[in-house]
């Protein structure tokens, strides 16, 4: 893994693009690359035994549960989306992308990115209706209701994905063709064009506001009742159950939606281009991470259900 064995420029195709990475020529290179190498594999075998126990299980076939399964198979895709190709690059010393392949990995990101926003504001929905109006949860989430909230969200994510790839893949790149990020990521892009994007990234600047405060409005608001609610309780007993069955959902909401209101809602004159790749790999490789451990090792029935899995095979 030394930068030195690394195609230069000049040897690349000309609609190539060079990605720099994470490790750049920091001489704990070895130590980095380890250290998200592991981070990869918790990322992929927490969310698929996620997915698993959850499908295997039937107590744990309600809307609940199948949006908890909806994130950890965005989570699961957003890290091989992005990580593998920078590991692999790492290690041949290819730090290229064709220009089909950055196409290909932008839409993917933006797709899964808003999938996400959205789900996470149908979770926060689900919560509302099962502490706020529990007599009426099953019509108010039903399974059809569910699964068109799941669909709702895939939609609005690739919405976003087919507004802003083909847009800013359009514009001449006649710079340097070195990204300065570890994935085809449209703001270290744009930075790239040798034309005025000013009113596009104003447009840009706007879309991302929408994708991000609508869900942060629908989380909030639903938050707003439930603590309201909770204030309201006489049992002491009672609001720690309902906080309880909120805290896992809130603390993932707050670790996604501050990385990406730092990276795509601050102005860029508060951060840097190192600044915006250390944002962009906390929610791209550790959120993916944390989410299955924060919503298994607290939760008692999905922790059960892994014991039950896991139990025929050791018997």
């Amino acid at each position: 893994m030394h930068s030195g064995d690394r195609p230069s420029q000049n040897q690349t195709s000309s609609t190539d693009f060079i990605l720099v990475g994470l490790f750049g020529e920091t001489e704990h290179a070895a130590l980095l690359y380890a250290g998200t190498f592991i981070f990869l594999v918790l990322a992929l075998v927490g969310n698929a035994l996620l997915i698993l126990v959850i499908h295997a299980e039937p107590r744990l076939h309600t809307p609940m549960y199948v949006l908890i399964s909806q994130l950890s198979l965005m989570d699961l895709t957003y890290i091989l989306v992005t990580v593998p190709k920078m590991l692999l690059g790492q290690v041949t010393g290819d730090d290229t992308i064709s220009l089909s392949g950055c196409v290909v990995q932008m839409f993917l990101y933006l797709t899964l990115g808003g999938g996400e926003c959205f789900l996470l504001a149908a979770m926060a929905y689900d919560r509302y209706a099962a502490i706020c109006r529990p007599l009426h949860y099953p019509q108010l989430m039903s399974q059809r209701v569910c699964w068109h909230l799941v669909c709702g969200s895939w939609f609005l994510g690739m919405v976003d994905g087919l507004l802003l790839t083909p847009t800013t893949m359009s514009f001449p790149f006649c710079q340097s063709r070195k990204i300065l990020s570890f994935f085809c990521e449209a703001p270290a892009l744009l930075k790239l064009s040798c034309v005025d994007i000013s009113l596009y990234r104003e447009l840009m600047y706007l879309c991302c506001v929408l994708m991000l405060l609508i869900p942060v409005a629908l989380v909030s608001s639903s938050y707003a009742l439930i603590l309201h609610l909770v204030c309201r309780m006489n049992s002491a007993k009672g609001r720690r159950k309902a906080l309880a069955t909120c805290s896992s959902h809130m603390a993932v909401v707050l670790l996604f939606f501050g990385a990406s209101t730092y990276t795509y809602m601050f102005p860029h004159s508060y951060h840097t281009a190192k600044q915006d790749m250390m944002a962009s790999a906390f929610y791209t490789i550790i959120t993916p991470v944390l989410n299955p451990l924060i919503y298994s090792l607290r939760n008692r029935d999905v922790t059960g259900a892994l014991r039950n899995l896991v139990r025929p095979r050791t018997t």
